[in-house]
């Protein structure tokens, strides 16, 4: 049977710069004439598609953390989203702490018409992040932002001293309704913490792909750098860290490589295994 290997894309396989490197997408192309190869991101079906339109891919694509599983043809899978009730009760229990949230949500399931709403009141952390999106077509500025329909995450940018607190205090609230994901952004001093469906990350959409495939999760190799890769690091058969990985990340892989994401490690990884 072939080998399966799922990677992150962010601080991962793609380069600092959000490139894929012409070794790398080589390395890929390679390796996918005798093995199954994938993502697992907290990007979107387009954005996904924009980095890897080079690449050859052969599986389901784990998108937005794992709320959405999408083949590389466009084919949903699965999805797990947030209700409308349910994440306007977030906004609100945020509010209490000054801050709110980006949301990403689904205008449309047939045609994965997504949408990025953000707040017209933003921290620096925020209007940071929107610099990378100025030209993106799902972008819609809120007066009053409040949750869609179908919400496949809300996404808090800012102050670990703001965002420690109100993680605490949502997961108080709302228990195990939801998934919480606190983690550091790497190139900045901010931090981000994601809100999810309770099934909606990296480690259930493994579970799902590769029920798909017909295949064990112990069969697959997984590449990641970040907290919301823990999960699917304790499912694979071989979990591999980059060496720009969190501490907490390299604590729990099988394998922690000797080069980052910006020097091709995932590809350095593909290209001399067996």
């Amino acid at each position: 049977m072939k080998p399966i290997y799922i990677t992150d894309l962010d601080h991962t396989f793609l380069r600092t710069d959000q490139t894929v490197s012409d070794f790398s997408a080589k390395v890929w192309n390679e390796k996918s004439k005798d093995a199954i190869l994938s993502v697992a991101t907290a990007r979107s079906f387009q954005k996904s598609h924009d980095f890897l339109e080079k690449l050859h891919l052969d599986a389901p694509m784990i998108l937005l953390d794992g709320t959405m599983i999408v083949t590389p043809e466009k084919k949903l899978i699965d999805i797990k989203t947030i209700n409308k009730e349910l994440g306007d009760a977030i906004i609100a229990e945020g509010a209490k702490y000054d801050i709110y949230p980006f949301v990403i949500a689904l205008r449309d399931v047939t045609t994965l018409d997504e949408a990025f709403l953000f707040p017209t009141t933003l921290n620096l952390h925020q209007h940071g992040v929107l610099e990378n999106y100025r030209n993106d077509p799902r972008m819609v500025e809120c007066k009053n932002i409040r949750a869609m329909d179908m919400n496949l995450k809300l996404v808090y940018f800012g102050e670990y001293n703001t965002l420690n607190p109100l993680a605490k205090h949502l997961e108080r609230t709302f228990g195990k309704d939801l998934e919480y994901k606190l983690s550091p952004e790497k190139y900045s001093d901010g931090w981000f913490l994601t809100i999810l469906h309770p099934e909606g990350d990296k480690a259930h959409a493994l579970t799902k792909v590769m029920e798909y495939l017909e295949r064990d999760s112990k069969d697959v190799t997984v590449f990641g750098d970040s907290v919301n890769d823990i999960g699917m690091f304790k499912l694979a058969g071989t979990s591999v860290a980059v060496a720009n990985a969190l501490d907490e990340v390299k604590a729990v892989a099988d394998v922690v490589l000797p080069h980052s994401n910006d020097e091709d490690g995932v590809a350095r990884y593909l290209n001399n295994v067996t």
